[in-house]
């Protein structure tokens, strides 16, 4: 759900570990993880590759090397072929293989699902970009420092609106506390209005989860249906994601085979499972589970122009710097685009959850990657690591 930054100072990195508390438990060492990764294939694949491969190392790497219980990737190449890997255990407990093309959650991957719904309500006429949001939600942002009548739905979806963050109020710094609490949008984004705008509306941007439970709000208010209905609609039935789900209320299993998450109290301590739980307390800007293929599918899909006409699609792909996330990060409206070694930029957005964290997109030429863990990286070096494996992956 929650995106962190790689480098913050001051303000920002207390800010960051508040709401760590919530969507990003802390993970360190863990030594003898479980077995080098295996690779197998989604149906009608292609061949394994002969012999270990870039991305084969990288999975092993995060394993053995940075103390992750298991990696997972799913990765297509310039001809179109399908591969997907695994390394580590799936379940600590009992020593389990990872499931291939195992079910995660997909955390803050959601936030481009719910753009891609506002999106298509804008190439419908229901919903205005430049809009502010009181003309769909009359009275909702009212409080220190912003106004729903001066926030746009664009701002909303490109992280300027100044919003407060709800992941910053303590009654969700307790994991154990709320992990199987049901929680109401509104009551969320009633946690956010509490606190002070972060800054004047469009004047700079920040990573915010308020500015997609907001959007949330407005999909369901012009359609009259709940946003999980319409993004299953809209979305996931549209093109066929065969693995991918926004979970009902009180929905805290994942549905298909998948690999057991974990997360730390504290740095150094024992690892807890952490795999069932109650997704609302991220709705719209984080509860959809899928699995490492369905991403792929789903970006190079939108990508493709097969979920938005040209116009909104050129409008989610205009960015702006969002250095906040990583050196050369630019975000347009619930999609980011990411510099890459090799030269050009991939497109998606990374999600992370209380015990998962993906990372990936797809290339302009066609190329898709997606890595997912099972516990949440607790320091730059391994955030770090998991990157370069992506950006192996695209330019091996």
């Amino acid at each position: 759900m929650t995106e962190h930054a790689t480098r913050r100072t001051g303000t920002g990195r207390r800010r960051a570990a508040v709401a760590a508390a919530l969507a990003a438990a802390v993970v360190a060492g863990l030594t003898a993880a479980g077995a080098p990764a295996a690779l197998a294939s989604e149906p009608d694949p292609a061949p394994a590759a002969a012999g270990p491969d870039s991305v084969r190392r990288s999975l092993d790497a995060l394993v053995r090397d940075d103390g992750l219980p298991a990696a997972l990737a799913a990765v297509r190449g310039r001809d179109g072929r399908t591969r997907t890997y695994t390394a580590g255990v799936g379940d600590l407990a009992t020593g389990a293989a990872v499931p291939v093309g195992g079910q995660v959650r997909i955390g803050s991957n959601t936030k481009a699902f719910t753009a891609v719904a506002v999106l298509q309500l804008v190439a419908e006429g229901k919903v205005r970009l430049d809009a502010p949001v009181a003309t769909y939600l009359p009275g909702l942002l009212r409080g220190d420092g912003f106004d729903g009548r001066t926030v746009t739905v664009r701002q909303l979806l490109q992280h300027t609106s100044g919003l407060p963050e709800y992941l910053e109020d303590p009654a969700l710094a307790d994991l154990t506390a709320v992990r199987y609490r049901y929680f109401e949008p509104r009551e969320l984004i009633d946690m956010a209005l509490a606190r002070k705008a972060r800054f004047p509306a469009g004047t700079k941007w920040e990573y915010n989860n308020t500015n997609y439970l907001v959007a949330g709000l407005i999909v369901q208010k012009v359609t009259g249906r709940p946003v999980g209905e319409e993004i299953t609609r809209r979305v996931i039935d549209r093109i066929g994601l065969r693995h991918t789900y926004f979970p009902a209320p009180g929905d805290l299993a994942i549905h298909e085979r998948h690999p057991k998450g974990y997360v730390r109290s504290e740095p150094g301590g024992p690892l807890r499972e952490f795999t069932d739980m109650d997704s609302s307390v991220a709705w719209a800007a984080g509860a959809v589970v899928s699995t490492d293929t369905d991403l792929n599918r789903f970006y190079t899909a939108l990508l493709d122009g097969r979920l938005l006409p040209p116009a909104q699609l050129a409008e989610m792909r205009t960015t702006v710097p969002a250095e906040e996330l990583g050196p050369g990060i630019r975000y347009g409206l619930g999609l980011q685009s990411r510099p890459l070694s090799c030269g050009g930029v991939y497109w998606g957005h990374g999600g992370t959850t209380q015990a998962f964290r993906s990372r990936g997109g797809v290339t302009e030429d066609g190329r898709a990657v997606n890595i997912t863990v099972t516990a949440v990286p607790d320091n730059e070096a391994t955030v770090r690591h998991m990157a370069d494996a992506v950006d192996a992956a695209f330019c091996r």
